[in-house]
């Protein structure tokens, strides 16, 4: 059964001058389930991305992420709303930790929409009232649960900019899961990875999506994780999508062995 779309992009369109980044673009990302969206270098994927999260605003399009109470039109937002109302969470191809904070901090920071709230935007908080203490106690059990899952709770203290380069791409997501969100955007989340933490990834992930119950949007260009982990992948080209399906169609379409996979080499054209 396919999953119930949870975003919805309709013939989005985004120019920078005479140069077209991302052409027409429709496609749906399902509920509980992960959506990849591949292709070279230049493809487009990262400005898609920069659109969902309101970095840019599309000239054409309409990119709806659906809530329990009524969708929420994404291009119509900036981008502290989209993460705030459209509780959209992202991660970066660039590592963007707090670097001198603690890993336990690093989840605390994430939460401050929700600490700013509780303590009466200061108030409460210089005064130490109840309410901001409990909210308080609640931010540091969900970032130990996260660093918990994440594993990295035996680094709680540590500086974030400490961790191994792995652990600090698991740090991140830890990060972005402490924000709530329903669609949780990940940029090259397997970048820079070894196979065992591109293993590590991957379950990590299927949790997420299994347990949670979001929906997530990767760009990645590890077809391990890709076709392990993606219940639909999405191919771009010059902006364009060229390709969509499960991961098994997508291996097999033509048009994306030739503009991305590569061709398969032809038995007779070898040399003996």
């Amino acid at each position: 059964m396919t999953a119930a779309p949870l975003l919805e992009v309709e013939h989005v369109t985004m120019r920078f001058g005479g140069l077209i980044a991302v052409n027409d673009l429709s496609f749906q990302a399902g509920r509980n389930s992960i959506t990849a969206v591949i292709g070279p270098n230049g493809a487009g994927k990262t400005t898609l991305f920069n659109c969902i999260t309101g970095f840019y605003r599309p000239q054409v399009g309409r990119m709806a992420l659906h809530h329990p109470s009524g969708p929420v039109l994404l291009e119509r937002l900036d981008d502290h709303r989209i993460a705030a109302r459209g509780r959209v969470a992202r991660t970066f191809q660039n590592i963007r930790l707090f670097t001198r904070m603690s890993v336990l901090e690093n989840l605390i920071v994430a939460q401050h929409r929700t600490l700013m709230a509780a303590s009466g935007f200061s108030l409460a908080g210089l005064l130490g009232l109840p309410v901001y203490r409990r909210a308080e106690a609640r931010a540091v059990d969900k970032a130990r649960f996260w660093l918990d899952k994440t594993g990295l709770a035996a680094f709680a203290d540590d500086e974030a900019g400490s961790l191994p380069y792995g652990s600090q791409r698991r740090l991140e997501i830890a990060r972005a899961m402490c924000t709530d969100p329903l669609l949780l955007c990940l940029d090259e989340p397997a970048a820079g990875l070894n196979p065992r933490e591109s293993a590590e990834l991957n379950r990590l992930l299927l949790d997420i999506r299994d347990e949670q119950r979001i929906g997530l949007l990767l760009i990645e260009h590890d077809m391990s994780v890709v076709m392990g982990i993606s219940d639909r992948v999405v191919v771009l080209d010059h902006g364009a999508k060229i390709a969509e399906g499960t991961p098994d169609e997508v291996r097999r379409d033509p048009a994306v062995i030739r503009a991305y996979l590569g061709e398969p080499e032809d038995e007779e054209a070898r040399p003996c």
